[in-house]
């Protein structure tokens, strides 16, 4: 029996097999359309009845090594590649979700996300109820409708870096009967996947650690194949009844595991147009090739860094699940193998403190990026949440003092230094 590669060999080989006398690395293929012989075999792609590329906004050859790859990380059946981690995370409702449907998220998850399910999706007409994920099971499962079409939350929640009690969920899920999908951007595959605990789709922001190196934005939708849409076919007719825009064709009846995948293709993306750019795309398969390697070192880095901060005196306060007096400990050892490059933390004084704290720092920077090589910080009250009001700041767990601080991957020692500099200014 063929053995299975391990995750750190599929990151480097998976998903571009070349021929002989084919180059070495995947290359960059930047033609929008693609030429056939025949009118018949364009016509058969166009009726989903063979496989292949014929525009770039449905698929790319290019972009295909990237989804195979991530595919084979996470462990699913097919992947779909977008513009970006919000894109990402859109195509997953809109394959779901129709006007007068309803979602049930965490509450502690990226501001973006938040408001995408709070606000811009609740204008179509799609609302979502957020809940405390440390609720008990029952009373995630009293926020689930008649209309609830998807349970959704964050690995390592962002910035709060809240880890997910994954079974849990799952088990909320398979109550209600509707799909339990996870954005799973802050860990990677290297650090957790998801499908082993329960969860049906993946969501990444593929411009975080996937790429990591702040340079290509990006995004991916990751299906299991293992969600039973039959199984609850009044629930989910996109996918259980007849698509009238190909001609009466079902997707469950046509492409079995495949469905969910192949719709969010062929439909949602026919329609919306999110494709990932094919030089995104090859720089973030590239960059997939070191990922272990990064995450091992910044979650090593990140550890000594929250336990120099835990200790320090000018302090208040350290999220870091990797803190052995982490409320979240325990849930990380059972899920994670590691914590990754981010915390939170609020310095004594309050704002004002870490608004001096961060302007005084000379190694890490004050971006809005995070989950890259180098060391940064935010303040995502006044920035990446500062759309959401200050009652749903405080709700999804930011504090007005909260510094968002993505550990990289230089020296730890010239982070720390670096840190207990600006301490040392407030």
């Amino acid at each position: 029996m063929e053995k299975t590669p391990k995750l750190e060999t599929l990151a480097v080989q998976c998903g571009w097999d070349p021929s002989n006398g084919d180059p070495r690395v995947a290359p960059i293929n930047l033609s929008t359309t693609f030429k056939y012989n025949t009118a018949k075999e364009l016509a058969d792609l166009f009726d989903l009845k063979a496989a292949g590329h014929f525009y770039t906004r449905l698929s790319n050859p290019t972009a295909e090594v990237l989804e195979k790859k991530m595919s084979a990380l996470e462990g699913g059946v097919g992947a779909l590649a977008t513009s970006s981690g919000q894109s990402a995370t859109a195509a997953l409702v809109m394959n779901l979700c129709e006007a007068g449907d309803h979602i049930v998220s965490t509450g502690t998850i990226y501001g973006g996300s938040s408001n995408l399910l709070g606000h811009s999706f609740a204008k179509l007409g799609i609302t979502t109820t957020f809940v405390d994920q440390d609720a008990s099971e029952d009373e995630i499962f009293a926020a689930v409708r008649p209309n609830t079409k998807l349970l959704f939350g964050e690995s390592l929640s962002n910035p709060s870096v809240k880890v997910l009690d994954f079974e849990k969920f799952a088990r909320v899920a398979e109550r209600a009967g509707i799909p339990f999908a996870v954005d799973n951007t802050f860990p990677t595959p290297f650090l957790c996947r998801p499908f082993d605990y329960g969860a049906n789709m993946v969501v990444h922001s593929l411009s975080k650690y996937s790429d990591g190196h702040a340079c290509s934005l990006g995004g991916i939708l990751i299906d299991k194949g293992d969600f039973d849409f039959r199984r609850h076919a009044k629930k989910f007719p996109g996918l259980t009844q007849p698509d009238e825009t190909y001609h009466g064709m079902v997707y469950t009846e046509a492409f079995g595991k495949y469905a969910f995948i192949t719709k969010a293709r062929t439909h949602v993306m026919r329609d919306f147009g999110m494709m990932i750019s094919p030089m995104n795309a090859w720089l973030t398969n590239m960059n997939l090739e070191t990922l272990h390697l990064r995450m091992q070192r910044h979650s090593e880095n990140a550890q000594k860094v929250a336990e120099f901060l835990n200790s320090h005196p000018k302090i208040d306060w350290v999220n870091y699940p990797g803190l052995e007096n982490s409320k979240y400990n325990a849930l990380a050892k059972k899920y994670l193998r590691a914590c990754s490059g981010v915390m939170t933390f609020g310095p004594k004084g309050g704002r004002s403190a870490a608004e001096k704290m961060m302007d005084s720092l000379k190694l890490a920077a004050i971006v809005t990026h995070v989950a890259d090589v180098r060391t940064c910080v935010l303040h995502p009250a006044s920035t990446t949440h500062r759309q959401l009001s200050d009652a749903e700041q405080l709700a999804t767990g930011i504090r007005p003092e909260l510094i968002r601080l993505s550990v990289g991957i230089e020296h730890a020692d010239d982070i720390i230094a670096d840190l207990d500099a600006a301490l040392s200014e407030i």
